[in-house]
């Protein structure tokens, strides 16, 4: 299986900001961009892998600038370190004030999808090749966010051994 490049998975999406996508403060909705930057990160992954995913963690979304009605929304995701079955997507989101043209990194995310074969079970995904600084940096430090991840994972199983799917009302 061929590695391929981090460019090969990407996927770009800008859109305005419109009053039915903003909260009480007058900014985009979080909801809705953690949902927007899961549907591209979804896409980057089956580009890298071109089988079936599924979204097995969102390791995290950091807000860093709130988004305005003044503002478009850029969302630019590409795969940025993989494991056997497993990819890393990354998720930039950039916003652009509409007047001025200022531009600033509003969020980002990682999210980590498996490439499913037709079984349904995970498979094998090609490897990554990072091409500009930014994928450098991204993949050089992919294995040690994948550590994290699963020890987060263990963690995680191990707690929710601790809950119960009783009714709370029974």
């Amino acid at each position: 299986m061929e590695a391929k490049t981090c460019n090969e998975s990407r996927v770009v999406r800008t859109s305005r900001v419109f009053p039915n996508d903003v909260n009480n403060h007058n900014t985009l909705f979080g909801g809705k961009l953690m949902s927007d930057a899961d549907m591209l990160a979804s896409i980057s992954a089956t580009r890298h892998s071109r089988s079936e995913c599924v979204t097995a963690s969102t390791d995290s979304v950091d807000f860093l600038h709130p988004i305005t009605p003044l503002d478009s929304v850029c969302f630019e995701s590409f795969v940025t370190w993989t494991g056997t079955s497993s990819m890393e997507v990354f998720v930039k989101i950039i916003a652009e004030n509409l007047i001025s043209g200022d531009r600033k990194i509003a969020a980002t995310a990682f999210l980590t999808f498996v490439a499913l074969d037709d079984d349904g079970k995970p498979t094998r995904v090609p490897g990554i090749i990072p091409e500009t600084e930014e994928e450098k940096k991204l993949y050089d430090t992919g294995k040690e966010r994948a550590e994290k991840r699963k020890e987060h994972r263990r963690h995680s199983k191990e707690l929710a051994g601790y809950f119960t799917t009783q009714k709370p009302w029974e």
